[in-house]
């Protein structure tokens, strides 16, 4: 092993950026205990929450993306953008200095793009690891000059000029290994009914929350069981609907036995959901966020329909009742159920994680 290894991995804004950032450099922590890792991410991202808690060597640079909205605080915020860019590259600079990074990785987001680029400029070893069928604006930039480019949609290719690596989307190792009866039992529920399960992601959609407040009759009428997380800030709007079939959530942390308890999944179609519904085998109904970033969550959905896999209603068609008989008559169709969860786990990448590794230290160690 060469010694001192030092690795800056950049990526953030959302969870979709970070929690890919924060499993690689877990994988690489594991191999290479010697190794000096440094998180780079931004002050108006989630990671600004997390890596403090996590107690790991990061930076943050006070940059964000530009804002599109034509309003007043959003003109407002970007006539700030050039004196952010400069601190963020002064910062970066001083950063590379001190370190002397010998790969640097980058998952994505705005925050992402200074250290590839400071990288590039220098010399250093990069590798982009993107998690969207449609490629986030970073990789677009400076995929052609990274050394190695994973994706986790081969759909993704058709944007990008470099031969990438169908590596798939790092997801936490624990995922797969739910277990049903575990799963049942956690939320009290019947193994001989069938159960449905609704998230948008970690913070709760409200269309998705919406839509269940008005269907939520109807599966207590046809006895099926329902797992509803719904984010916290949406929670106390919806606890009341708690009852023997129907359990109501804010946050669940264990989501691989909620997966494994689940017969059907009901959800928003980001990078990483999508990740996790392959690699646990889930058939799903996916309802694409329709403001996400050149509309990936789409395409994304549409990289999982095509193959069999999901079903994919946009946001616009979510009418609860058709939704609620939709859902209804998926329940009742063992066969075609099976065909999806066969189709789905046929996408799943398991190993993704470590195959990106082991590219990233190719790098370095070769």
């Amino acid at each position: 092993m060469v010694s001192p290894m030092n690795i800056i991995i950049s990526g953030g804004g959302t969870g979709g950026h970070l929690y890919p950032a924060l499993a690689i450099g877990d994988e690489i922590s594991v191999r290479y205990p010697q190794a000096n890792i440094h998180y780079v991410g931004s002050t108006f991202g989630i990671e600004k929450e997390v890596l403090p808690v996590k107690n790991v060597n990061h930076s943050l640079l006070p940059i964000r993306g530009f804002q599109r909205s034509l309003n007043l605080e959003s003109m407002g915020k970007n006539l700030l953008l050039p004196g952010r860019l400069i601190s963020s590259i002064g910062i970066i600079k001083s950063l590379f200095d001190s370190i002397q990074p010998d790969l640097v990785i980058g998952t994505g987001g705005y925050a992402c793009a200074l250290p590839l680029r400071e990288a590039t400029r220098n010399g250093i070893p990069t590798l982009i690891q993107e998690q969207n069928s449609y490629p986030g604006l970073t990789t677009r930039w400076f995929a052609n000059k990274a050394d190695k480019v994973c994706i986790a949609f081969e759909e993704a290719q058709s944007y990008i000029k470099k031969k990438c690596i169908l590596a798939g989307n790092p997801v936490r190792k624990e995922i797969r290994f739910g277990n049903k009866d575990m799963g049942l039992s956690q939320f009290e529920f019947s193994p001989d009914k069938k159960t449905l399960f609704l998230f948008g992601g970690s913070q709760g959609s409200l269309a998705l929350n919406q839509a269940m407040d008005r269907m939520i009759q109807s599966f207590s009428i046809s006895n099926t069981q329902v797992i509803w997380q719904t984010g916290k800030s949406h929670y106390t709007n919806y606890r009341h609907h708690e009852n023997e079939l129907c359990k109501v959530r804010p946050f669940i942390d264990d989501m691989a036995n909620a997966y494994a308890a689940s017969d059907l999944v009901l959800s928003r179609s980001g990078a990483i959901t999508c990740s996790e519904l392959t690699v646990c085998g889930k058939p799903s109904i996916l309802i694409p966020f329709p403001a996400a970033a050149a509309d990936h969550q789409t395409k994304n959905a549409e990289a999982l329909a095509e193959h069999g896999a999901a079903t994919l209603i946009a946001e616009n068609d979510l009418i609860p009742e058709h939704t609620a008989n939709l859902i209804q008559n998926m329940l009742d169709q063992e066969i075609q159920l099976k065909e999806m969860a066969d189709a789905s786990l046929k996408l799943g990448k398991p190993n993704a994680t470590s195959e990106i590794v082991n590219h990233a230290m190719e790098l370095i160690l070769s």
